[in-house]
């Protein structure tokens, strides 16, 4: 049998707060593992085993192309919490994120069932809407952007029981990606469902499509109508990698000032003119297409990238190039200065002594570690993803200590 890997997370009602000495067990596939989270709150990376990376390459529904594990966490004054189903993948990173609660009683409601990715399962029939009607009275907004949160809303529309979700953009953008394909596709084949993902989703956000037909969410976990969301689902680092760097980039036609709407299916059971074909996409990845190939093969030769105006939330947008050692100026000093306030809750990122905007090894040593913490490359540069995950990180940890974090 082949291996995959497993890092768990563990936080304290938020990402602003990891829990250090958490009880992790991991059980499942004839294994029984007991771990330790450290100062960061997290696990060492664990190998488990998976079948074969073969069985995600072709379409097939014989083999589980993932093995299944269940995670319990507890620690003694919190409530526990466990996430069943945890998918591990031949040669893949699986991370996945635990939050345990603060709130007495909560230890019997938090379970996750993390489901199979729609690629593998039949999905109900989709509901077809024209990706171009859009009318000058239709409510929009005034620009296209990348908004702090999405609402999602776990069912259908009208299930008015269904709780509402409020998630980080780039949070969503993962979990949808990881719900819907295999994480081992070619990397050109990922960007290009990602893209389909973002521009889809920056539709909904643009129109306002259900808060102008009296909701109050952005978009539906139900395939029927939007995309697959598991909340707390197992994300993998290739689909997460390709998230981090895209995430502000849509799909758009010339003359055409809002997102396309990038309806896809998989191909094989629903095959729809004018839908990105996700095993079609794996395919033309394999051929060497590349991302925006891939798009413009399903959606015509026309459509293009491009990139939304700002990101709400964030102090600072990214300043358009790389930051890294012998780097100096403003963009630096604001660098350092998040860094040391995301040491308050996250120790283990050393001190930057002097931040005075000269990127020194005290800096690049930081960078690195949070990089490691947040499950990105670790190079020490700062490039796009890593700056606004630190952007993130800093506004969660400045709010907590605010006392205002929702």
């Amino acid at each position: 049998m082949a291996v995959g890997r497993l890092v768990i997370s563990v936080f304290v009602d938020n990402v602003a707060l990891p829990l250090e000495g958490a009880l992790v067990n991991i059980s499942g596939e004839n294994t029984n593992i007991n771990l330790i989270t450290d100062e960061s709150g997290k696990t060492n990376v664990i190998e488990l085993n998976a079948p074969d990376i073969e069985y995600t390459l072709e379409p097939q529904n014989t083999v589980l192309p993932f093995s299944n594990y269940n995670i319990y966490v507890s620690k003694e004054g919190l409530g526990s919490a466990s996430i069943l189903g945890v998918q591990i993948y031949d040669g893949i990173t699986s991370f996945q994120d635990v939050f345990l609660s603060t709130i007495p009683g909560d230890s019997g409601k938090n379970v996750t069932v993390v489901t199979p990715p729609a690629i593998w399962q039949s999905n109900p029939p989709k509901i077809q809407e024209n990706p171009l009607a859009l009318t000058t009275d239709e409510k929009v907004l005034p620009r296209v952007i990348i908004p702090e949160y999405i609402i999602v809303h776990d069912g259908i529309p009208t299930d008015t029981n269904a709780p509402n979700y409020y998630v980080s953009f780039s949070d969503y953008v993962k979990n949808v990606a990881s719900s819907e394909i295999y994480p081992t596709w070619p990397r050109e084949t990922l960007k290009a469902n990602v893209h389909a993902i973002v521009s889809f989703t920056l539709n909904r956000v643009f129109t306002e499509w259900y808060f102008s037909k009296g909701y109050n969410f952005t978009i539906t976990s139900s395939t029927a109508y939007d995309q697959k969301y598991t909340h707390n689902r197992t994300i993998f680092d290739t689909i997460s990698n390709v998230v981090d760097e895209i995430f502000t980039e849509y799909l758009k036609f010339p003359n055409r000032n809002f997102p396309f709407f990038a309806q896809y299916s998989d191909g094989i059971n629903v095959v729809r003119k004018g839908w990105l074909s996700q095993w079609g996409s794996k395919t033309l990845g394999d051929q060497g297409y590349n991302s925006l190939q891939i798009v413009r093969y399903y959606y015509g030769n026309t459509i293009g990238l491009a990139e939304a105006e700002l990101v709400p939330g964030l102090p600072t947008s990214f300043p358009g190039y790389n930051l890294s050692v012998g780097a100096c100026g403003e963009e630096v000093q604001l660098l350092q200065n998040a860094l040391n306030k995301i040491r308050e809750s996250y120790p283990a990122l050393p001190l930057i002594k002097n931040t005075n905007g000269i990127f020194d090894a005290d800096t690049e040593a930081s960078v690195r570690k949070f990089q490691s913490v947040f499950n990105l490359p670790v190079t020490g540069i700062v490039n796009f993803a890593t700056w606004y995950r630190i952007s993130a990180i800093f506004v969660a940890v400045s709010n907590m200590l605010k006392g205002i974090f929702e």
